[in-house]
């Protein structure tokens, strides 16, 4: 379903992020991360390609914002999970992206992320 695409992970909660972690494994992805901050998400944008990404929206260092705009200055998918939703100049800023509120099935996400993938290779 992923063909071994390269999908950043970002999340602080352990048991989300390992649920993640194994439905994109499971859908033949490749995981970037997972990781907890925004810090080592943005170092790990520039270490390798991002075909896609789903992000929690708030991370122990601060909320994702920074990490969305680097992704989007590289047309890169994103799926945002939040338990509030994400900040309001996120959204001002990008009005399409597509945020789910938690909490949510793992596989779904991967679903979605599978769906966005497949529309850019077609």
């Amino acid at each position: 379903m992923l063909d071994r695409s390269a999908i950043l992970v970002t999340e602080d909660e352990p048991l989300i992020a390992l649920d993640l972690v194994l439905a994109i494994e499971e859908a033949d992805g490749t995981v970037v991360g997972p990781t907890s901050t925004v810090r080592e998400a943005l170092a790990l944008i520039e270490q390798q390609p991002i075909a896609a990404a789903i992000l929690d929206v708030n991370l122990i260092d601060g909320d994702i914002s920074p990490v969305v705009e680097r992704l989007m200055e590289h047309n890169v998918p994103i799926i945002l999970q939040s338990g509030v939703g994400a900040p309001p100049p996120l959204i001002a800023r990008f009005p399409d992206l597509l945020v789910r509120i938690k909490p949510n099935l793992a596989r779904e996400l991967v679903a979605e992320t599978a769906h966005f993938l497949d529309v850019r290779r077609n």
